[in-house]
């Protein structure tokens, strides 16, 4: 889809459809009452009849309006205007291109872009309008025999502004929307793909793609490879399955030459049957996004490539099935990580952490600024967060901050869980150096503590995405998340670094 910024008065806009706002009150936004003026007082007509009140993400098509340019006028209800904020803004979007995507229009201006929200401004709506745009557009079809028909006509839409010095503040943000839309997508497919299909191996393949795509550095280290190192972590999980596991590493070299790199490092179980401590059958299928942190760092790459963001990115995938079977790790094994660390393996589906530490270790060869790593890690962050934020634990505050800020200002939001010492002590055990359960309580907390033992040597943290990067039930897949957030922080950092 096409984005561009227009500034001008809403009835001189000639196109296939305009969209403008009305709130519950029956008041009519500026840009509906600049159309209300010039059709002599038609807009007001319509909704003193009642087919359209205003109330939050209802929506009315008319056709044929005297007095402006438009084919067509679309009404979005904006609930009531004292209760108006993000939540509805981004509710009426999603409702817009829903009707959009119903009609034969090729192109269409909103003048929703300088609404007024509370600790937002234009920028921030003219980007989330092109994200919600492209995921209007959003099917995952391609394994199907027939794929459904959708065709949707309208292939541009026109950011509409009433004020032309406003205008040059979305150019950036729709660039970024844009970006931040392309790695979603990524994201998505790549968490929707079937597991016999999206495989190890083939997210090395995707990865190679990547870095011929974009001019990346692409390396993937074998079994006998990681074997040499001493990855016994990683490679214990791997031991049950047929499908051989990988070390996936992308570079992407946009800051300078000797900067230190953000290093992203996404857990990539292809498929977690939980091993031999075997998952019970239900929604086992789902299983399947349990890759949703490698994806969610490709998506990451992918909007930090389309952006040529000015800074070092190092992303660090560990890959593997966690299949039963004869040669599959038991409960009461122990194995060495590459940080010669010990680990007793005490439920083998607690198996995320095993191959995060050894790529947690494995990162700091290339001496990150930072490290952050991003899984579907635990039940217990679900639990405790539900489908709504990610869990965010580190061992510096400043990093931490700056992620939940990436958060709040894309609307992708974490929350800060408490990385104590204290829970440290549940971790022990008595045939090795840790652990890798620390009991019932605190599953999210114990997990991070774990993987915290091998970050000692640079600044961390750690996102649990298991609630926020799958849907399940009748809309069930990828969400996408938490692109948003991380190409954020970036988008941050790279500008901190610019300006410093």
């Amino acid at each position: 889809m096409d984005f561009a910024i227009k500034s001008g008065s809403p009835e001189k806009y000639r196109g296939d459809c305009i969209v403008v706002g009305v709130f519950e009150s029956r008041k009519l936004t500026e840009a509906a009452r600049v159309l209300d003026e010039a059709s002599q007082g038609y807009l007001a007509k319509i909704i003193s009849h009642g087919d359209m009140d205003g109330r939050a993400n209802t929506t009315l098509l008319l056709h044929g309006i005297p007095g402006i340019g438009s084919k067509r006028l679309l009404l979005v209800g904006l609930g009531k205007e004292k209760e108006f904020g993000e939540k509805i803004f981004l509710g009426a979007v999603r409702a817009t291109f829903k009707a959009l995507q119903q009609t034969n229009a090729k192109d269409a201006g909103l003048y929703l872009t300088d609404l007024s929200i509370k600790q937002r401004d234009i920028a921030w709506n003219a980007l989330q309008m092109v994200v919600l745009a492209e995921d209007s557009l959003y099917r995952f079809d391609r394994l199907k025999s027939k794929p459904e028909e959708h065709q949707p006509s309208l292939s541009k839409v026109n950011l509409c502004v009433t004020d032309k010095s406003a205008a040059a503040m979305t150019e950036t943000a729709v660039q970024q929307g844009a970006a931040i839309a392309c790695g979603m997508k990524v994201t998505r497919d790549l968490g929707n793909l079937a597991p016999n299909i999206c495989t190890p191996t083939y997210l090395a393949e995707q990865a190679a793609d990547m870095a011929k795509s974009y001019k990346l550095k692409f390396s993937v280290l074998e079994n006998k490879e990681m074997e040499k190192l001493g990855m016994g972590a990683l490679l214990a999980v791997a031991r049950g399955s047929r499908q051989p596991a990988k070390l996936i590493v992308l570079e992407y070299h946009g800051g300078k030459a000797t900067g230190k790199p953000v290093v992203l490092v996404g857990k990539g179980v292809t498929f977690d049957t939980g091993g031999i401590s075997l998952k019970p059958a239900g929604e086992l299928d789902e299983m399947k996004y349990d890759m949703s942190g490698a994806a969610s760092v490709l998506g990451t790459l992918t909007a930090v490539a389309e952006m040529k963001l000015p800074l070092n990115v190092t992303v660090i995938i560990p890959a593997t099935e966690n299949m039963p079977g004869g040669n599959a790790t038991k409960p009461g094994d122990v194995v060495t990580s590459l940080s010669g660390q010990t680990i007793e393996i005490l439920n083998t589906d607690a198996e995320g952490r095993l191959i995060l530490c050894d790529a947690l270790t494995y990162a700091e060869r290339y001496k990150p600024e930072v490290v952050v790593d991003v899984a579907t890690l635990t039940g217990a962050c679900v639990v405790a967060l539900g489908h709504v934020v990610s869990g965010l634990m580190g061992n510096d505050e400043n990093l931490v901050e700056e992620l939940l800020q990436a958060g709040e200002q894309s609307g992708d939001r974490a929350w800060q869980l408490p990385l104590r010492d204290e829970y440290q002590e549940l971790l022990k055990s008595n045939f090795a150096d840790v652990a890798n359960i620390g009991g019932r309580w605190g599953g999210a907390i114990t997990a991070a503590c774990f993987l915290s033992r091998f970050t000692k040597k640079y600044r961390w943290a750690h996102l649990d995405i298991a609630g926020t990067a799958w849907k399940s039930g009748k809309e069930k897949g990828s969400t996408g998340r938490p692109v948003p957030l991380l190409t954020q922080f970036l988008i941050n950092h790279a500008r901190k670094h610019t300006s410093s």
